[in-house]
């Protein structure tokens, strides 16, 4: 079996975590990962202070194992917070934070709270702030990722990571739906991987079945990094872009940006209708380049057991075949 600080500091079995993904988690998702050996996680970055007792809640109905909760910083709903303190989770989890705001004072309220702090972000200079911060576990996310995401990809960004927060344990995210991932993670100084996209493609995943079937079908060379789902929404995102499937919404405005801004509210509703009727082609799909990887929609207990499997099944088996006495 394989284990890492991270398994020790967390409290779990196999060093998988499940990305907060503000409307890609839902407490059944959660706790069937955490229910494996994972780490499940919920994101709350869109949710508000009447919302997250009974959330965290629904968990905690669902498993007695570790889990976590995320923020996006940018976006920071101090209420929201509190709510989430006063349940104390296990561990807090923030990602895009303002180059403005006081990250030691954030994470020293959350260890105050009984909580362990998880920080994620794409740029070495951001990582190295949470860990100067008080961060207990960082995340450095590769641009491969779905969603939103910086610049530089998973492979030269997580051994520069590993070298600039040390002695600081660091997950790996971005590209990362199997084994192999966690393999080629741990070999580069990673401690563990977080997965976003693999996670959307399960059973217990919130978003629609035809969304799900979307990534499976997906080759990973059709998604494209865009501001256009975020024009649509009329949101802006500090310092990043939307990895996204290249579907008939983004085709008809890419290139167009400024006339999507003309025509958001029409826009808007239709993203919002697709979502809801599961049309694929028309709503705002934000999925990785390892969809390219994705061929089943699993349970995601069964998910994450597997990749643990196929992680130490190539640590201890293939690898070690390379070597060669003398």
């Amino acid at each position: 079996m394989i284990r890492t600080r991270i398994c020790d500091l967390l409290g779990i079995e196999h060093p998988i975590v499940l990305g907060g993904m503000a409307t890609g988690t839902s407490a059944p998702l959660v706790a069937a990962v955490s229910n494996a050996g994972g780490f499940g996680t919920i994101g709350l970055g869109l949710r508000n202070e009447e919302e997250v007792p009974g959330i965290i809640d629904d968990i905690r109905e669902r498993t007695e194992k570790p889990f976590g909760v995320n923020f996006l910083l940018f976006r920071f709903e101090e209420a929201a917070f509190a709510a989430a303190l006063a349940a104390k989770p296990p561990v807090v989890a923030f990602a895009w934070p303002r180059a403005d705001q006081d990250l030691r004072s954030l994470f020293d309220r959350a260890h105050e709270a009984g909580a362990k702090v998880m920080f994620q972000a794409g740029e070495v200079a951001d990582l190295k702030r949470a860990a100067e911060a008080g961060a207990d576990v960082i995340v450095v996310q590769g641009t491969e990722g779905g969603g939103h995401v910086g610049w530089m990809a998973t492979l030269p960004l997580l051994p520069m990571a590993v070298d600039a927060v040390a002695p600081v344990p660091v997950l790996a995210a971005g590209g990362i739906a199997d084994g192999r991932g966690l393999a080629a993670a741990l070999a580069l100084g990673g401690e563990g991987v977080l997965l976003g996209t693999r996670f959307l493609a399960t059973e217990e995943s919130p978003i629609h079945p035809n969304f799900k079937e979307a990534i499976v079908a997906s080759d990973g060379h059709d998604t494209l990094l865009t501001e256009i789902p975020d024009i649509v929404l009329e949101t802006v995102w500090p310092g990043a872009m939307s990895r996204a499937l290249r579907n008939d919404f983004i085709e008809r405005w890419a290139g167009k940006e400024w006339a999507l801004r003309q025509h958001q509210a029409a826009a808007f509703e239709k993203v919002q209708a697709a979502g809801k009727s599961g049309d694929a082609a028309e709503g705002r799909l934000l999925i990785g380049q390892d969809a390219g990887l994705i061929h089943d929609i699993p349970p995601a207990g069964e998910l994450v057991r597997r990749i643990a499997a196929e992680a130490e099944e190539i640590l201890a088996k293939r690898l070690p075949s390379f070597l060669q006495a003398g």
